[in-house]
This record gives structure tokens, sequence and C-alpha cells, in this order.
């Protein structure tokens, strides 16, 4: 019984929740713009988290103290800013970096995933050979919010043959219930925002 609720436990965690010193600073930094890009939108704008380079450094350095050691081979950045926070993870923790593109923007062959979203459909593709068979993948992404996105990265990955061990945002929106679409899938976030 007792393992069972630590794996449930550690489905849920978050650094928020441990209170880590550098959140407050993280969270400090992340700029909220209502009504953008449409009313009722509360846009969790990352670009001024980027302009503090403490900020920044301590959010890629809490991503890599929980992944490092945990023999990751692939991380997979989500177009566009699971770009910005994936390749520095990616190097420290010495994994390939795979980036999860929009449709025609990558060169070669690729493997698409189509996905709903609350206002239309989107989809991600990703090179053919990227990821092998067995390759164990961390998905990056700056923010859950239905969780839509998450879930095609990962149907991308496991398509291929990848093992998903984790997701991993820099913000997490509760309220819209992304994490409960992942089918259990661990999801490591940073901040929460209601």
């Amino acid at each position: 019984m007792f393992r069972v609720e630590e794996e449930a436990e550690e489905r849920t965690m978050s650094v928020c929740k441990n209170q880590d010193p550098r959140i407050h600073g993280i969270q400090t930094k992340i700029r909220v713009v209502p009504n953008f890009p449409k009313p009722g939108i509360m846009f969790q704008d990352i670009t001024t988290l980027l302009l503090d380079p403490k900020a920044f450094k301590d959010t890629v350095d809490l991503f890599v103290e929980r992944y490092k050691g945990k023999n990751i081979s692939v991380v997979a950045g989500v177009e566009a800013r699971g770009f910005i926070f994936g390749p520095p993870i990616a190097l420290a923790i010495g994994a390939k970096f795979v980036p999860l593109r929009k449709p025609r923007k990558l060169p070669g062959k690729v493997i698409s995933e189509e996905y709903v979203l609350e206002y239309g459909k989107d989809c991600l593709e990703m090179h053919i050979g990227a990821v092998e068979p067995g390759d164990r993948a961390l998905v990056v992404d700056d923010l859950i919010a239905t969780g839509g996105t998450l879930c095609a990265a990962m149907k991308l990955l496991e398509r291929v043959g990848g093992e998903v061990v984790e997701c991993a945002c820099v913000i997490e929106l509760p309220d819209l219930k992304g994490r409960e679409r992942l089918n259990g899938k661990p999801l490591y976030i940073l901040v929460e925002t209601h």
C-alpha cells in the first residue's frame, strides 16, 4: 500500500509544494497579461522570466536537478516554448533534444499526431528516426492548461517505441484539469497559477 501512495505522490510532484526558495523568484518573473490573445484569457508570459538570468537559470537548474541520473535519453520540446527550456536541460543531463513542431516546419520525413484544442485542431510532428524504440523520454513545455498538447506529444513518442518517463512544465493551470488527461503519467511543475 505504501508504494501505491508513494507513486501517486510522485505523479503529482511539484516544486512549488516543496517551497524551494528559488520558486518565489521564478513566480515573480512570470507576467500575467489579461485578455491576451483573446478576451477572458489570462496569458502567462514567460518572456519576462527569460529577461532575468538568475530566474531563468533557477528554472533550468530545478529541472536538471530532478532529471540528472534518471537515464533519460531524449528531451522532447514542444513548439515553441519547449524549445527554450528543453535544450539546456538536455545538454545538462546528457540527452538528445528532439523538437516537436507544428506542421510543415521540419524538412525531413515526419510522423504526425493531431489533437483537439478548445478552439479547434492542431498537430505536432517529429522527424522519423529522431526517437528510437526504448528511448526514455522527457516531454518539456512551458505550460499545461487542458493537457491536449502534452497528450499529443506523448502519443507521438510512444508510437515510435519511446517510453515517456515524465512531462515537465514551468506552469500549471490546475483549474483546467490538464493533468487528468495525462492518464496517470507523472507531471512535474514549478508554479501553479489559478
